[in-house]
């Protein structure tokens, strides 16, 4: 029977204190994109109160993706009947999603467990929080609600030092408003071989694996534990995009609304508003409420300020100052000289720009377009360039770096344990260390 030796097993869920831990075990094709590490995540409080049926959702949240996108079986002990439902419908939505590779996969259960509270019927709300627009934009639109905060550490593990900056803002913003904020750490993405994942599957994607595939049912998965142990019954996720974006994405309304467990019922948040729209309800907050708020959107920064000169800065800034803000008052470093940066990053070609980057540029293209002026030094030279830019041609002309593409090709071919040796020197290389 297809699947029965491609097989994911949910072996042991534990928690301790503050902390869930999870074992798996994997046979066949499945098993080149999960590692031999236990599954951890931290929540700050103590889950040792979580039922199983609640404690084993994050883990399967990361491993069933993978099962479906390689025909595998997922076999568990007990899981809540609310969730196995959401994990049904995501996968087949998954599979509509990604036709050319999502196979689907049988999920088997010894038993299925009634929770004791419908889902959403826990008294809190929250939202996953990054300090970015999309999230800070959810939380003005939900301020009234008093949410708590989420922030999640599962990307930079090894960057501790970023780590506790980016900490000590979320709880300072946190802090500022009268919220309460939660700090989850886990090792979700190396648990899983996301290089593997990412050099396998990138062909079929526009982003990571993670960002095109797994992260709406990943993120909201995790927080399941948190949500029983601080009573969390409404669980807020950010729209990236808005229904003009049509490529497939890990979070998507078609998704996240309909992750769900006892006690918590997840929401797609803001996907009628462009992120242009976003900058603008934050700049509507601070007028009314003569608060500054300052972003943190930049992955790349090493201090308390986004570094202000990547993409997703550029575009940050910009979006800024179509807003009638002044980047420097909200985390950014900008002068006329940031517009000519700008402008090269487009017409060099050096940079990889995506699909989905040029979808973000067109939506403040749309903004530029009825902005008859910006008040900022350079101003007239950015709405200019802005209103005429081809951002079609500028991905067109632009690739990822050849290093990385013959990686992937590379890690198709050559044995897991192989390409488990060169991924770390390929990666040492690339950083420059």
């Amino acid at each position: 029977m297809r699947g029965e030796t491609n097989r994911v097993t949910v072996d042991d869920v534990t928690a301790t204190d503050t902390t869930l831990r999870a074992t798996v075990t994997t046979s066949g094709r499945v098993g080149r994109f999960v590692t031999d590490e236990p599954f951890v995540a931290d929540y700050g409080v103590d889950v040792t109160a979580v039922p199983e049926s609640l404690l084993v959702i994050p883990v399967l949240a990361h491993v069933c993706p993978v099962a479906w996108a390689t025909g595998a079986t997922v076999a568990v002990d007990r899981v809540d009947a609310a969730f196995l439902d959401s994990l049904r419908h995501v996968g087949q939505r998954l599979c509509e999603m990604y036709p050319s590779f999502m196979q689907g996969g049988r999920i088997v259960c010894g038993e299925t467990v009634d929770g004791s509270h419908d889902p959403g019927e826990r008294a809190g709300s929250a939202l996953l929080f990054t300090g970015g627009v999309d999230s800070t934009a959810t939380y003005v639109r939900h301020e009234s609600e008093q949410p708590d905060l989420i922030s999640v550490r599962g990307w930079v593990m090894r960057e501790r030092d970023r780590w506790q900056r980016n900490r000590e803002f979320f709880a300072d913003f946190a802090a500022e408003r009268g919220l309460d904020a939660h700090f989850v750490e886990s090792n979700m993405l190396s648990f899983l071989a996301t290089p593997l994942l990412q050099a396998h599957f990138q062909r079929y994607l526009d982003g990571a694996w993670y960002s095109s595939v797994g992260h709406g049912l990943g993120l909201l998965g995790l927080c399941a534990p948190l949500t029983a142990a601080a009573d969390i019954g409404r669980l807020y996720i950010a729209a990236t995009h808005t229904e003009a974006w049509t490529r497939p994405w890990g979070s998507h309304p078609t998704i996240d609304d309909h992750v769900r467990w006892s006690g918590t019922a997840a929401t797609h948040d803001g996907y009628e508003s462009t992120r242009q729209e976003k900058i603008e309800t934050i700049a509507d907050y601070v007028d009314s409420h003569s608060r500054e708020i300052t972003l943190r959107t930049c992955v790349h920064a090493d201090g308390p300020r986004n570094c202000s000169h990547c993409e997703k800065c550029y575009r940050t800034i910009v979006g800024l100052l179509l807003a009638g803000l002044d980047p420097n008052d909200h985390g950014y470093d900008y002068d006329a000289a940031t517009v000519a940066a700008i402008r090269d990053t487009f017409e060099s070609g050096e940079k990889h720009l995506s699909a989905q980057k040029r979808y973000h540029w067109e939506t403040l293209q749309d903004a530029a377009r009825e902005v008859e002026a910006i008040e900022a030094p350079g101003g007239a030279e950015l709405l200019g360039w802005l209103r005429d830019a081809d951002f079609g041609a500028s991905v067109e002309q632009s690739a990822r770096p050849l290093g990385q593409r013959l990686l992937q090709a590379t890690a198709r071919q050559v044995p897991t344990s192989v390409y488990a040796t060169l991924y770390p020197v390929y990666r040492r290389l690339a950083a420059g260390r």
